[in-house]
């Protein structure tokens, strides 16, 4: 799942021990030679001339991508649409469900397909960068990076004020996370598996968990950190960043994939990508949903 590459992020390039110069580990992968045109995708030209494109985006993955009333939703399908916008075409959203890893994710549905009827789309969102990627996985063109993401603490003022509280904190107090995720590793590295760590099946759950009371604080991504308050106004929740001792990846961009073959593709999406953030078309989306937005490292 989603959650789980960035878990590899974390532990498998920016902590002590795990970190390797840019490409320093890196074996060359056999490139697809074989693979039928179906199987990699349209180039820019037929894109423009069949008049749309297709992003594939994560299915329940609010408030990034998922179903509302039956029709697609959220910051990943407007910064999609924004794209379609400026490339003068339709946009067509797949919603897709995250695999064991990234790698199994851009497999499946941007350089070549699931090996039992599988397709690939046009572009992927949300797609994680670091430059260990790039490295690694030669079929993905990796840019367009829209935004950047962080984990953070949501908590319930009344138990903590202003201030809010930090990571040690919870060796007594109690905490909610989603299990298996970034923050869950986290802690349990920093603090050891107390019994405070609550863990919940989504960062939704955990802060649902937080605002009716079975916690004093939730821990995971801000965006969907500030997702949950959203649906709790009266909860008397806040968020903040405080800084994570011990954490060397507590912050990751977040940019898209397009097959390796379609560089003119990829070099389009990235400019209409870096136009919106120019002119403050994808910092609006976020206000739109009521999110912090940080711009990237480009």
């Amino acid at each position: 799942m989603l959650r789980r590459a960035l878990l590899v992020l974390a532990i498998g390039v920016a902590l002590p021990g795990g970190a390797f110069a840019r490409c320093e580990d890196h074996k060359p992968q056999p490139r697809p030679q074989n693979t039928f045109a179906q199987d990699v995708g349209r180039d820019f030209d037929r894109i423009i001339e069949e008049g749309w494109i297709e992003f594939a985006v994560y299915a329940d993955y609010a408030p990034w991508s998922y179903e509302e009333k039956g029709k697609p939703a959220g910051v990943d399908i407007e910064i999609g649409r924004l794209i379609a916008r400026a490339l003068g075409v339709e946009a067509k959203f797949r919603l897709v469900a995250a695999g064991e890893n990234l790698e199994a994710d851009l497999l499946n549905y941007v350089w070549k397909g699931a090996a039992v009827g599988g397709r690939v789309s046009d572009v992927m969102l949300h797609v994680p960068y670091d430059s260990a990627l790039v490295c690694r996985i030669e079929q993905v063109t990796f840019t367009g990076q829209y935004a950047t993401e962080s984990v953070a603490i949501a908590y319930r003022a009344a138990d903590y004020g202003e201030k809010g509280p930090t990571p040690p904190f919870f060796r007594f107090d109690p905490v909610a996370v989603e299990n298996d995720s970034i923050a869950d590793f986290y802690l349990t590295s920093l603090i050891g598996p107390v019994d405070k760590i609550h863990r919940y099946r989504s960062t939704a759950a955990a802060v649902d968990g937080l605002a009716e009371g079975d916690t004093k604080a939730a821990m995971g991504p801000r965006a969907e950190l500030e997702a949950g308050l959203a649906r709790h106004p009266d909860g008397g929740l806040k968020v903040h960043s405080p800084p994570l001792v011990g954490f060397a990846r507590g912050s990751w961009t977040i940019g898209i994939g397009i097959n390796f073959q379609h560089k003119d593709l990829a070099y389009a999406v990235d400019e209409a990508i870096e136009t919106a953030l120019a002119d403050g078309g994808i910092a609006r989306i976020f206000a739109a949903y009521g999110l912090t937005f940080t711009p990237p490292a480009r």
